[in-house]
């Protein structure tokens, strides 16, 4: 088929591109950066400029392209900053006008099917074990909140736009080769300077992913799986109380301290309270059952000790 990878070039979307063109399809891929035709090219892609941004020059790329799949993994997550608030900004604007703009094109081009990434950590606290239906985070503090409703905005204009068919995956916190989880990423530095704390009880529950079976999935739902959401997340719920000093033990770290949620808002932002201490654990069984998932690494601590042990 002639599939377009929407922000082909991050950490996901190698992986991806790479799959899909080994399987024969026609790929095409968007970047924001000249450095990344070479690096589309060598995964025996074709390359195109495009700022997600621009309502036209997405339209006017995609139409080109006439693809019958897109793949949205458009994201401006790279660079980090320690403004939570700041460094989602730009990420809920693709989200928001990004996405807008993608559907529209999609069905200029009469594209069949949409497969478009989202997050599966913003789910109201207190909701337990959550699937796809659960309540998500709407009215979260600040930067919380914000994230959530651009999210949810993204979601909504993939599966209803007609004559699409819309699938949506909330990736896990990802980690491996390329993430803040990863040789070199900006969590495991932190952990391994002793500056990540737990907070409170540490009784968030992470939904983590390996990069390559979040990469697996997404090739997957390309041409499988009806339209709908799916939770894109390993088999173990991890509470921060688990994760965190298994980490640190992988890297021969500090373990690490605990601090309360009122220091934690303070010294790091409301995030660190919500992730460390009230996200609800996440189900992959939809994604299982109707997507084939099946994830090499069932549980982060297998994970975690191939990329550390």
């Amino acid at each position: 088929m002639r599939v377009f990878v929407a922000g082909g070039t991050g950490v996901v979307g190698r992986p991806v591109v790479e799959a899909l063109v080994d399987r024969g399809h026609q790929v095409t891929v968007s970047t924001r950066r000249h450095q990344g035709v070479s690096l589309v090219e060598g995964l025996g892609a074709r390359p195109v400029l495009m700022n997600g941004l621009d309502e036209i020059e997405v339209g006017q790329v995609i139409v080109e392209a006439q693809p019958q799949v897109i793949v949205n993994l458009m994201t401006a997550l790279s660079v980090p900053s320690r403004d939570y608030g700041a460094w989602l900004a730009v990420t809920n604007r693709l989200r928001r006008e990004g996405t807008k703009a993608l559907m529209k094109a999609a069905r200029e081009a009469g594209s069949l099917r949409v497969v478009a990434q989202s997050a599966s950590f913003m789910i109201q606290p207190g909701s337990g074990t959550t699937d796809e239906s659960a309540p998500p985070y709407l009215d979260g503090p600040g930067p919380i909140g914000e994230h959530v409703k651009a999210n949810i905005a993204a979601e909504n204009l993939v599966l209803d736009t007609p004559g699409i068919e819309g699938v949506v995956l909330r990736y896990g916190f990802l980690y491996g080769e390329g993430t803040a989880i990863g040789p070199g990423g900006d969590i495991v530095t932190a952990v391994t300077a002793g500056e990540m704390p737990i907070v409170g009880d540490g009784a968030g529950q992470y939904p983590f992913v390996h990069v390559r079976d979040a990469a697996s999935v997404t090739v997957a739902a390309v041409d499988r799986g009806g339209p709908g959401i799916y939770n894109v997340v390993d088999d173990e719920p991890a509470p921060q109380s688990d994760w965190l000093p298994y980490l640190a033990q992988l890297l021969d770290a500090p373990r690490p301290r605990r601090i309360s949620e009122e220091e934690a808002e303070e010294q790091i932002g409301v995030q660190a309270v919500y992730y460390g201490n009230h996200l609800p654990a996440a189900s992959n069984a939809k994604a299982k059952a109707e997507l084939g998932f099946a994830p090499d690494y069932p549980s982060w601590r297998d994970g975690f000790r191939k990329l550390f042990g």
